[in-house]
């Protein structure tokens, strides 16, 4: 279903005079700093080198408190690259790190940090991946990752995958995967929403050009959710649920 077939390289060393390329693995190195465990502000959580780029909040651990899910992008201009093909002349390539920041009385700790879910860019040609200023946020005691793929060149395909996370048993559990995507050649779109704690799935299938999309519901095994960091790229995760349109 993508324009979301991305393929995400590890990186490695490369000179500064960087050109940029569909290829991860030509962009410079960059080392994940591992944040504090505990703070008492949320600036103590940003690294020197790192800037804050969402901090939506909400009580996640049903203790009345308002705790917070800290994006951070880095802000290496090392990481921005020369772009000698299609898309900006310059490619910004700084990757971003995801936290969720309990809290207590004496300020914040540490419950998770992600570096895989939200990928770095990699592709001049793709627009942001947290598009809009809702990408992230927070929602019923739970909070949501919206990952965008639309590619200038090189795909028909765009759309939005969603994740939603409860913390529950000690971690944050994925418990919601919803999907869109269009084909702007054919006008064909296609949605999906998962929500695991219910065991139910909800697929649609149509057209733009069409007031309603045909729907097809179905129960899905009720199985242990994985924990965010055991996730991996949001862009490559694969929830194990078909959809009885296929493709």
């Amino acid at each position: 279903m993508r324009a979301m077939n991305l393929i995400l390289c590890a990186a490695c060393v490369l000179p500064a005079a960087a050109t940029a390329q569909d290829d991860a693995s030509a962009y410079p190195e960059v080392i994940y700093p591992r944040l504090p465990a505990h703070g008492a502000t949320v600036a103590d959580f940003v690294p020197r080198g790192w800037r804050i780029e969402f901090q939506p909040k909400g009580d996640l651990d049903k203790d009345g408190r308002d705790d917070v899910v800290l994006v951070l992008r880095m802000d290496d201009p090392a990481n921005i690259v020369e772009n000698e093909g299609l898309g900006a002349s310059e490619f910004d390539t700084n990757p971003r790190l995801l936290a969720v920041l309990f809290a207590g009385e004496a300020g914040y700790r540490l419950a998770v940090q992600d570096h895989a879910l939200i990928p770095r860019p990699d592709s001049p040609v793709m627009a942001d991946y947290l598009e809009g200023g809702d990408a992230v946020a927070v929602r019923r005691g739970a909070f949501i990752v919206r990952l965008h793929s639309w590619a200038s060149a090189g795909s028909w395909s765009m759309g939005n995958t969603t994740f939603t996370f409860r913390h529950q048993d000690g971690c944050f559990r994925l418990i919601g995967y919803d999907t869109m995507s269009v084909h702007r050649g054919s006008g064909e779109m296609r949605e999906s929403s998962l929500n695991f704690p219910a065991g139910k799935a909800v697929f649609k299938h149509g057209s733009i050009e069409s007031d309603a999309l045909q729907t097809k519901a179905r129960t899905i095994p009720r199985r242990a959710m994985p924990c965010l960091q055991d996730i991996g790229s949001g862009f490559e995760y694969d929830p194990g649920v078909e959809s009885p349109f296929g493709g």
